[in-house]
């Protein structure tokens, strides 16, 4: 199951010619969820993966450099006929929010649906689900983790055959956690099973201060996109503002056991290298991702997760992807 990363906004709170605003495409096999969705997010897709028809769309907090793009990508779908709900979740405020929205883009054809969701909550998905955390931010906010399922361990065939099992129907049925008939007697799955095995997890912050929440959500992860806003000169601003600085960012990545950590919501202020420079201090597998880049992420015991600069325009459009009709 191909899991990746679509960094299609990665800048602060004021778009620039090279970074967007918060937005993070993530694709699992066949679906498509996308978590902001600052200005320009449909503008973003079009450069690169093409116009995605998203299954959902996950807002960490209602600040506008993290939802401005909603209006002009519901308004499109409307154009493309689509039919299918689209479902929005975010904290609670997400209906009132969406009220405004609606003003902007009126009655579309298809139906959204609103779910507010609550620190704690999940949303259960085929395989795995995305768990809602709180952060620490200005206002009410909420990361995000996406949990994977575990997965069944190896099947040991010639283990089977010894303990006298046929090849066949037999083999399918221990492999779902069936017991079977061998040559004497019964055969369990845990005779012809190693452990299971873990499946992937990817944790997004949004804007927010390293908090105990986090550190949790994101422990043994394979990636954490976490709020990397400022350098360390300017970690009492970081804390009034309810963002993070790079340094800040790395050492709970490096606390939690995870695998690579990407800084976003970087201030236009600074060179993004001085970012990374001041991580890598403290934790080396940090990146800071630009506009179109994109993160591999294998099953654990296939290797880490990889960064591919300009992966997203290298690769062409996305097999969701539709173009725009003309008007």
């Amino acid at each position: 199951m191909d899991l990746s990363i679509v960094f299609l906004g990665t800048g602060g709170s004021v778009p620039t010619a090279r970074r967007a605003t918060a937005c993070v495409l993530v694709r699992r096999g066949g679906d498509r969820l996308l978590f902001d969705c600052g200005e320009g997010a449909q503008r973003q897709m079009h450069r690169s993966t093409g116009l995605v028809q998203l299954d959902e769309i996950y807002l960490t907090h209602f600040h506008a450099d993290h939802y401005l793009g909603i209006p002009g990508l519901l308004k499109t779908y409307d154009l493309q006929d689509r039919e299918r709900p689209l479902r929005v979740y975010g904290p609670p405020g997400l209906a009132e929010l969406f009220r405004t929205i609606q003003r902007i883009v009126g009655r579309t054809r298809y139906e959204v649906e609103l779910i507010e969701l609550a620190e704690g909550e999940a949303v259960a998905r085929d395989g795995y689900e995305v768990r809602a955390y709180a952060v620490e931010h200005r206002i009410k906010a909420l990361g995000y983790a996406i949990v994977e399922d575990d997965r069944p361990g190896r099947f040991d065939p010639e283990a089977a055959e010894r303990l006298g099992v046929e090849s066949g129907p037999a083999f399918g049925a221990l492999q779902r956690g069936e017991e079977v008939q061998g040559s004497n007697g019964a055969v369990s799955p845990s005779d012809v099973m190693s452990e299971s095995r873990r499946g992937r997890r990817v944790v997004l912050t949004g804007d927010s201060r390293p908090c105990p929440e986090t550190a949790e959500a994101a422990h043994d992860a394979e990636v954490l996109i976490h709020d990397g806003s400022f350098r360390d000169e300017e970690a009492r601003r970081a804390v009034e503002t309810g963002h993070s600085t790079a340094r800040e960012a790395a050492t709970l990545a490096r606390d939690a056991g995870v695998k690579l950590l990407a800084l976003v919501h970087a201030s236009s202020r600074y060179n993004v290298s001085d970012l990374v420079r001041e991580a890598r201090e403290v934790f080396p597998e940090a990146v800071a991702p630009r506009d179109f880049d994109l993160v591999e992420v294998p099953f654990p015991e296939r290797g880490s997760p990889e960064l591919i600069q300009k992966g997203a325009l290298e690769r062409g459009p996305d097999r969701r992807a539709e173009p725009v009709p003309g008007i």
